[in-house]
């Protein structure tokens, strides 16, 4: 078999080869039941045992206390982007948007569809490159929330405070970057992530929602887009994605073996900093795109001097076992995700490949 590449796709993106191992191990017979856990009932008492492990999993690692329901939801976090309005944003009431990229310009639009929305920020005029200073914003009197996103993967830009609005619950997309450093979870009223950055696999997203919002769901949404149905039936309106749950539940394993996510930002922080140092001392060959204030510690997006030499590094790089480095179709460029499962050899291997490319072609 090929040796395993380093893995810089952002999503689905590396998840952790002990967690890879594990999974393989058990493929063919979950805990001597003779059956995979992808065969399984999911009302059986082994899986609502699965379930259980990776709900308190997030819940030890996030330290969310008991007033947060830990949800497992289909469809994706674009999903959120509908149900999100649908659920919390009544009649009368405007729902804040903070727009710092291509995912929270979308939440914004879909939300419009549900509801009156309001750009409390939006930094699409400078191209996407900042995040605004949390002090200098202000929030509608009558927003029933206020959403942002945390981390912008296709642009490269993430918050690195935690949002304050003053008693107005928060929505947060944390796709990108939950797990991979604490958070308060009392500034928050909802979170969300879709699972294949840093949770786990694709085909899950985790909805974190404080109990008081549950109370403010309307009657007479459709079954599968009421929040409440999750609640009551413990994630299980319908089939969930049991083999992606499963995962989540090996993931959390792994991080507590590394020391938590206390460890996991120390980490992360290492690794970016690797990446930044090569791009600040190239002297203009790499140039990147997000403001030095408002750099994505998970997606560290820049561009070489042409799309040609773009297209000829991501070639070369692939052909040295470093993957997916293209940046979105969107906007083209590079991109080099570099989330948890990422190893810090893998970003030096990057590193000293964007020297040495430097080297022949600056």
């Amino acid at each position: 078999m090929r040796d395993r590449v380093f893995n810089f796709s952002a999503g689905p993106a590396a998840i952790p080869t002990p967690v890879l191992e594990k999974a393989r191990d058990e493929l063919l017979s979950f805990e001597g039941s003779g059956m995979s856990i992808m065969e399984m009932s999911h009302r059986s008492a082994r899986f609502e045992e699965v379930l259980a492990k990776a709900a308190d999993g997030l819940r030890e690692l996030l330290a969310l206390p008991e007033h947060f329901h830990i949800l497992f939801i289909q469809g994706g976090p674009t999903l959120q982007f509908s149900m999100i309005p649908m659920n919390l944003l009544p009649p009368g009431q405007v729902a804040d948007h903070i727009v710092t990229g291509a995912w929270g310009a979308k939440a914004a639009i879909e939300a419009g569809k549900f509801g009156t929305i309001r750009r409390a920020f939006d930094g699409s005029a400078s191209g996407f490159t900042t995040v605004p200073d949390l002090g200098e914003l202000s929030f509608s009197p009558t927003a029933a929330f206020v959403q942002y996103t945390s981390n912008e993967t296709i642009d490269g830009v993430q918050f690195h405070e935690e949002l304050d609005a003053g008693g107005i619950p928060v929505v947060c997309d944390m796709s990108s970057d939950i797990l991979s450093r604490p958070i308060d979870a009392d500034k928050y009223g909802l979170i969300f992530a879709g699972a294949q950055k840093n949770i786990g696999p694709s085909g899950v997203t985790v909805v974190i929602i404080r109990e008081d919002l549950i109370e403010r769901v309307p009657d007479g949404l459709p079954y599968l887009l009421d929040y409440r149905e999750y609640v009551r039936q413990g994630s299980m309106p319908n089939t969930p994605n049991t083999w992606g749950i499963y995962l989540i539940g090996l993931v959390c394993d792994w991080l507590r073996e590394q020391g938590g996510v206390d460890v996991i930002e120390v980490r992360n922080r290492r690794k970016a900093a690797i990446l930044y140092d090569v791009i600040d001392s190239s002297e203009g060959f790499y140039t990147g795109h997000a403001d030095r204030g408002s750099r994505s510690l998970m997606n560290v997006t820049f561009r070489l001097p042409s799309a040609e030499i773009d297209e000829r590094f991501c070639i070369e790089a692939e052909a040295a076992g470093l993957d997916g480095l293209r940046g979105h179709r969107s906007v083209g460029g590079v991109r080099a995700s570099i989330y948890n499962a990422m190893p810090e050899s893998g970003v030096a291997a990057l590193a000293d490949f964007m020297s040495d490319f430097m080297h022949r072609n600056g």
